[in-house]
């Protein structure tokens, strides 16, 4: 992973190694890096400093994690999980704790979140050759069930836009 600085037009590497590192994240307070690696075997979930340091493994359930997006409020991660053939859209601490898996289907992936940091955006592709892709919002509270987003077509990779005045 590099961290290419505009003003200065230099180039910064924070990861190294034969591992594949990828999805980057800042934390929103620019700190913090959280990426997906496959350097402990699997597809894991690691944090690292913006400036460099130690690579810290967050994910710690069975499955491979992948995707990851730091919340507006610093406060989670959200990520895309494969576990027995399911993809599943879940949240967890920044540290790792309190894993909640929040929507699970045949194929679940690139969660993004709401500015307000109460939703998640996602898209699910149905089950079969060709299978049809729609985004979908779940509320991390549990409390919500998900909904389709209507679009015009298939959708899939989400963004969230930010908060415009």
């Amino acid at each position: 992973i590099y961290i290419y600085h505009i003003p200065s037009k230099r180039i910064y590497q924070l990861t190294s190694g034969y591992s594949i590192d990828t999805s980057p994240s800042f934390s929103p307070d620019g700190r913090m890096i959280v990426f997906n690696s496959d350097r402990g075997g699997s597809q894991q979930l690691y944090t690292i400093p913006v400036g460099g340091g130690t690579v810290t493994r967050i994910s710690h359930g069975n499955g491979r994690y992948a995707t990851p997006v730091w919340s507006p409020k610093g406060d989670k991660i959200a990520f895309t999980k494969l576990r027995s053939g399911k993809f599943s859209i879940g949240t967890m601490s920044v540290d790792g704790s309190q894993e909640h898996i929040l929507a699970s289907s045949f194929l679940d992936e690139a969660p993004s979140w709401a500015p307000n940091g109460r939703s998640l955006v996602f898209f699910r592709q149905q089950a079969g050759r060709g299978g049809k892709s729609g985004l979908y919002t779940v509320d991390i509270s549990g409390f919500l069930q998900e909904r389709r987003v209507p679009t015009p077509r298939d959708a899939s990779d989400p963004s969230w836009s930010p908060l415009l005045p």
